[in-house]
């Protein structure tokens, strides 16, 4: 049995060869889990030469330094300010000065442009296949080390992350509910 969404579609899991999305991870029928890291981007372009020279020979070293299978993911993200510019119409009503009006009216402005031009953030992840969680838990620790040593940050992967990955390569980075599968 399927699970469905509200609108009585089944989720992308139902379609695909994975078990379900727990704690981090994919898992696949065979019990193999993929998960790994999501990267902060940072651009490294305004920092001087030596900075970036630095940064790159470190994210070198690293990669070197991985000795197991790794896919880099880069994904699309859609913005949502919707949030902040509710807040912005809120001050807006709530300001008398003509002249701070004008302002928050040039943010509204500039926020429904945004909007209006799909946004989207870019995302970063390094993703890699292990059938033991304690092995997997150790190369995620390996993998946020290394990033940071090379001036980057970086987290586990979340079920969130791992749905809008799934989302961006198999609907077109159109977004969807998502809810528990029942198996």
């Amino acid at each position: 049995m399927y699970a469905m969404n509200n609108n009585g579609q089944q989720w992308t899991e139902n379609w695909i060869n994975i078990q379900s999305i727990s704690n981090g991870t994919i898992i696949l029928p065979d019990q193999t889990k993929v998960g790994g890291v999501k990267i902060t981007p940072r651009n490294i372009f305004i920092l001087d030469e030596m900075s970036q020279s630095n940064i790159l020979v470190a994210l070198k070293n690293f990669y070197n330094m991985i000795d197991f299978e790794f896919w880099l993911i880069v994904a699309d993200r859609p913005v949502d300010i919707s949030m902040y510019l509710s807040r912005l119409q809120l001050q807006y009503q709530n300001q008398t000065n003509p002249a701070i009006r004008k302002l928050i009216m040039q943010d509204l402005q500039k926020g429904n442009s945004f909007m209006n031009n799909n946004v989207v953030d870019t995302e970063y992840y390094i993703l890699f296949k292990e059938k033991n969680m304690e092995m997997l838990q150790k190369k995620v620790r390996l993998l946020i080390s290394g990033l940071a040593q090379a001036g980057l940050s970086a987290r586990q992967t979340s079920n969130e992350d791992l749905r809008i990955i799934l989302d961006n390569f198999l609907n077109g980075g159109k977004s969807f509910n998502f809810g528990t599968v029942n198996l």
